[in-house]
């Protein structure tokens, strides 16, 4: 794990057995985000009159750039069963971290810029054509159903178009075109 793991015990006394169980199931968030930066867990045993014994609570504070994440569940839930505490608590760190990543992800995805290309062959007669693509040159098959706004007959070789690319039967193909401009 990239991130140092911080272990406290409130009114419970330091175990190695438990240290090593927090120590890997920490080890394993890196798996759902791998930037965290720290991550501080806290065992305690908080003082309530319980008929049915000592009981705990687990509470995870992760720091990931420019957040903080905090798993803590209600003292109702606690379990009496310090494994198990630390078990649920890190069930739902990974849950936390998780969204936290498809979230990020979908951030950086919307600053993306969509594929880019110049139309490189037309067949006007048979409804298709390929765009040569921005960067790599691969070519990019598109149907005249693809082009936006019945734009079809208006693209020529040479036209600069943005498109969505995906696999199509016989390679990549565009699933929309929209003109940009012309050479």
């Amino acid at each position: 794990m990239a991130a140092q793991v911080q272990l406290t015990f409130r009114d419970i006394p330091p175990s190695p057995a438990v240290s090593a169980h927090v120590e890997k199931r920490a080890a394993k968030l890196d798996t759902f985000f791998e930037r965290m930066v720290s991550c501080h867990v806290v065992l305690e045993a908080p003082h309530r009159h319980s008929k049915h014994g000592k009981k705990y609570h687990v509470r995870i504070d992760m720091h990931v750039p420019g957040k903080e994440l905090v798993v803590s569940r209600n003292l109702d839930d606690m379990k009496e069963d310090l494994y198990a505490a630390v078990d649920d608590a890190f069930a739902d760190a990974e849950r936390v971290l998780e969204d936290y990543a498809r979230q990020q992800h979908a951030d950086t995805k919307a600053h993306v810029r969509p594929p880019h290309g110049v139309v490189k062959t037309i067949f006007h007669d048979r409804g298709y054509g390929f765009i040569e693509a921005e960067g790599d040159g691969h070519e990019v098959y598109f149907h005249k159903n693809s082009v936006l706004d019945g734009k079809f007959e208006k693209v020529h070789i040479g036209t600069k178009v943005r498109y969505a690319e995906e696999d199509g039967d016989k390679g990549p193909q565009a699933s929309t075109v929209h003109i940009v401009g012309t050479s």
